[in-house]
């Protein structure tokens, strides 16, 4: 697990690189959340095998040279030009994203020599990573691994080393004759994207052929697929949706109405404590259930916490750790520089220790089509929860539901005064309290189990129950407040959608959401449960319950929340 003193030096080199970002493409919105780039709640998908780094590995350098990379792109290439030209086929796509990703690092004006400096180190730096990890030692790794160092020199006017000349000249002889015009087309037409792409798309669609070829004589040659390259297509990872989108659309009501949200009754909304709803006897009975199926889970909880901590703590100053090797001169240690010459641990350095300064609230979607994975999302709150106290990080524990099916007695009510137009939520509310902030987890333990009880499931107004976790988290005292939703789908009330539109309630969440992020700064992420979720939460992780509960989803839980928004 990483150190305060590493998180913190991560942390600085994310916003030096954002700065130079900033400054070199006038995006103000431009950050990095866990090595990461977003323009503010977009990910900004960096898709060049040379510019992937490993933020827990590569320093400043590397991490500078990537952000002068995305600059000029971002700079000088039209990204709605580029998509309706890129090829759908996955090979042909990805070698013509690392084309244009060659090109506009060619374009480096010349007043900036450092950042042409920085371009081209960090591009020889992954020539020799790969050309010494064995990976250029396939057919199809020598393929792409060439074509790269082609297109690089010809497009740079910068000599490859000889060892690499030597290497792919045996595949440039068999790629001249039927690549050169195209070649030359890409040099040519290098500052120019529209002239450009004709030529890198036939490239593309060459090699695209080429590749395919290969793997498909792979059994037959007994040749290795080259991992280090990506034909898993781990490049383009970034645009691939491995679950199906929620939907959504502009609600004509909610647009009649200015954006503004209406209410036609709220007499019959609660909030309430979850144990309440459910007896005693049943509710030992559900959390005897649930121990039961955490324990074949087998989740390292001491790990996640120790994650959990890293990402939700800050670094805080608490004293000095002397003995040091570099750092300041300790005073008090001079005399044993007399004594021993050769000693070297004369110095003292800032001691830091990781401090929680956030608030997590988990809110459930209780509506009837979760009660097929509740049992699976209540083990991961479970553990999460645990793991969050045990990190010293306050957590609440919420739900939401309705008391009726098809709106209930605010129905009957507009019913009974004409059908008014554009009545708005037609539901009575039901929000569950499963552990507040200062509860602690041994207590909730048994009251979490009621998330077992199958009839508390029924319709859900997400919209409304995000604006209640928020106004809840902004009553804690934290540094940071995150809400993390857990759902499988839109809001749904069939009441409420049957009086106003299919999106009334949909478009009212999205607004929700964008008021208390930029407004109150709480950042709110989303949990998928088998769906994608990103067209509401911009932050967002889809998790496939089916295949069960281990370390790698809660790997991502912890990802998800130790991204930082900046306001």
């Amino acid at each position: 697990m990483d150190s305060a003193r590493q998180l913190g030096e991560r942390r600085r080199i994310d916003d030096l690189c954002a700065a130079v970002l900033r400054a070199a493409t006038g995006h103000a919105q431009l950050h990095f959340e866990a090595g990461r780039l977003y323009d503010d709640a977009r990910p900004v998908p960096v898709r060049a095998p040379h510019l992937r780094v490993e933020p827990r590995d590569d320093g400043l350098p590397a991490r500078r040279a990537v952000a002068d990379a995305v600059a000029l792109r971002l700079r000088y290439s039209n990204s709605a030009l580029h998509v309706d030209l890129a090829p759908i086929e996955p090979v042909a796509r990805l070698v013509f994203e690392w084309l244009e990703q060659l090109r506009v690092e060619s374009l480096v004006p010349d007043e900036l020599p450092g950042m042409r400096g920085n371009l081209e180190r960090r591009y020889r730096e992954w020539s020799a990573g790969f050309f010494a990890s064995g990976s250029a030692d396939t057919s199809v790794g020598v393929l792409l691994f060439s074509l790269s160092q082609i297109v690089w020199s010809r497009l740079t006017s910068r000599a490859l080393p000889d060892e690499v000349t030597d290497f792919l000249e045996p595949t440039r002889a068999a790629l001249a004759p039927v690549l050169g015009p195209s070649l030359a087309g890409i040099r040519r037409e290098r500052a120019d994207q529209a002239g450009f792409a004709p030529h890198a798309l036939a490239i593309a669609h060459e090699i695209a052929q080429r590749v395919q070829a290969e793997i498909d004589d792979e059994p037959q040659a007994g040749r290795s697929r080259p991992g280090a390259l990506m034909l898993d297509l781990e490049f383009d990872q970034d645009d691939t949706v491995a679950f199906p989108p929620v939907q959504t659309a502009t609600s004509a009501s909610y647009r009649a109405l200015g954006g503004q949200y209406r209410i036609f009754t709220t007499r019959y909304d609660q909030e309430c404590e979850a144990s309440d709803l459910v007896r005693a006897g049943l509710l030992r009975e559900y959390r005897d259930r649930l121990d039961q199926r955490i324990a074949k889970q087998a989740v390292n909880v001491p790990r996640l916490t120790r994650a959990l901590r890293a990402v939700l703590a800050l670094p805080r100053r608490d004293g000095w750790l002397f003995g040091q090797e570099e750092g300041a001169v300790d005073g008090r240690r001079l005399a044993q520089l007399v004594s021993s010459p050769g000693e070297r641990r004369l110095f003292r350095r800032d001691r830091f220790v990781p401090v929680a300064d956030a608030a997590v609230a988990l809110l459930i979607d209780c509506s009837g089509s979760m009660r097929a994975n509740i049992e699976s999302v209540a083990v991961m709150v479970d553990v999460l929860m645990r793991a969050l106290e045990q990190a010293g990080v306050p957590t609440e524990v919420l739900g939401f539901t309705t008391t009726a099916w098809n709106g209930g007695r605010p129905r009957q009510e507009w019913l009974s005064t004409g059908r008014p137009a554009l009545p708005g939520r037609l539901n009575e509310l039901r929000h569950l309290v499963f552990k507040s902030a200062q509860t602690n987890w041994r207590r909730a333990r048994r009251p979490l189990a009621a998330l077992l009880k199958s009839d508390l499931f029924r319709e859900g107004v997400d919209g409304e129950a995000v604006d209640w976790a928020c106004a809840r988290l902004l009553g804690q005292d934290a540094g940071r407040r995150v809400l993390v939703v857990f759902s499988d789908g839109c809001p749904m009330d069939s009441a409420t959608n049957q009086a106003n539109d299919d999106f009334y309630l949909d478009n009212h969440l999205k607004a929700v959401i964008t008021r208390n992020t930029r407004q109150h700064g709480i950042d709110i992420r989303g949990v998928g449960v088998g769906l994608d979720l990103g067209a509401y939460y911009p932050r967002s992780v889809a998790v496939d319950l089916e295949k069960g509960l281990d370390n790698g989803v809660f790997d991502e839980l912890v990802q998800l929340l130790g991204g930082r928004r900046r306001r």
